[in-house]
């Protein structure tokens, strides 16, 4: 039964902020969602009641307001709620050009928060405007790469890892693929003769038995930025010859998109933000890929809000520990590490022996890093 001041924050909502004066609003988030609602509907207000500095019908409204509206709409409203606000802001107000113009797309800045407003809604373009798409979402996960890059190599991660060109110019260690590659635009055409400029080097990496690392990412809107952030990750991760990277992406189905772990822009285009979650299932999975328990790491990246029973969820981590394999369950993976979870579950994992927490790339390495020299 709906409580009385329940029932009075609905009607507050419902009416906007006209209403602002006489009835109040009870939390911060509520005043959040009054915003999210007041930015789209009250586009049909007017002016007269928006105010003079309120952006009218949607094309004065900035990228990143834009994105930050979508975002706040996925954290604060259920998914089906979500999507139909969604759905008005394309089809009753001024919000399509995003999916309909590929001009307009491609002038707006590439940037995390356009390139979640694109994962967002790249399940509705088509044509120019997803190729677009695509190239705005390559363009942002190359800076991410770079960035995050730079953090796992400045890492105890990155100083374990031996992979770097080798300074040793001996014939054994001559990378004769790269040097040719890397010197074909010095080729001379007329002496049909290839022209040195520099010579590059393998270092002497021993790759015996590897790392296994098995990211398994929930597909849940609320944690795209996890998402992103953990394509990025596995990307990098697949380019250390010490660790063996598997990534699956999991809803109420399991996705392994290990063929593709090198190339995270296709890591993104296949998630399908929203749906069920089924972690217990994805885990069960990902038990499947251990080979060597003892050098198997299981990074589960969720916000742990099992909707198979948490019994099943509990007995397959049980199960996954007591094989010696490491269990590591994220909240959140992203720059600012803002954790929202399921409390409960966290604290039965942990009691298990996972570790569970929230963490930025560049800990996520360090940790890792850790865990190998143990």
């Amino acid at each position: 039964m709906v409580s009385d001041g329940a029932a009075l924050n609905r009607w507050r909502l419902v009416l906007g902020k006209n209403a602002g004066q006489q009835i109040g609003l009870e939390s911060v988030r509520l005043v959040r969602m009054d915003e999210a609602l007041d930015f789209l509907y009250g586009r049909e207000a007017g002016a007269d009641v928006r105010g003079e500095k309120s952006p009218q019908g949607g094309r004065e409204a900035s990228q990143p307001t834009v994105a930050h509206w979508l975002s706040e709409v996925r954290c604060l409203f259920p998914r089906e709620t979500a999507e139909i606000l969604q759905r008005h802001a394309l089809d009753r107000y001024q919000l399509t050009e995003l999916l309909a113009d590929r001009e307009v797309l491609e002038k707006m800045e590439p940037n995390e928060a356009l390139l979640e407003t694109v994962l967002s809604l790249k399940h509705m373009m088509k044509g120019s405007v997803l190729d677009a798409a695509r190239r705005i979402v390559r363009r942002v996960m190359e800076e991410l790469t770079r960035r995050m890059q730079s953090d796992v190599q400045r890492s105890a991660l990155g100083k374990l890892d031996r992979s770097s060109r080798s300074s040793i110019r001996s014939l054994r260690n001559l990378d004769v693929q790269r040097t040719i590659r890397k010197n074909l635009a010095h080729y001379d055409m007329e002496k049909r003769r290839l022209m040195v400029e520099q010579v590059y080097f393998n270092g002497r990496v021993k790759r015996y038995n590897p790392w296994r690392v098995i990211l398994a990412v929930d597909e849940s809107g609320s944690m795209l930025q996890s998402i992103i952030h953990s394509a990025v990750m596995a990307g990098i991760f697949a380019k250390l010859p010490m660790l063996d990277t598997r990534l699956v992406i999991f809803d109420t189905a399991v996705v392994d998109l290990s063929g593709y772990v090198d190339d995270p822009v296709e890591t993104l285009m296949s998630v399908q933000l929203g749906g069920g979650t089924d972690i217990a299932g994805a885990l069960r999975y990902c038990e499947s890929l251990i080979v060597s328990p003892h050098r198997t790491m299981v990074v589960l990246v969720s916000d742990l809000c099992e909707g198979n029973t948490r019994q099943n969820l509990y007995g397959v981590c049980r199960d996954i520990l007591e094989s010696g394999a490491k269990l590591i369950a994220l909240t959140a993976l992203n720059e600012n590490a803002d954790p929202a979870y399921d409390r409960t579950v966290a604290e039965n994992l942990a009691g298990m022996g996972a570790y569970v927490g929230a963490m930025t790339p560049a800990r996520l390495a360090d940790f890792m890093a850790h865990v190998m020299r143990e």
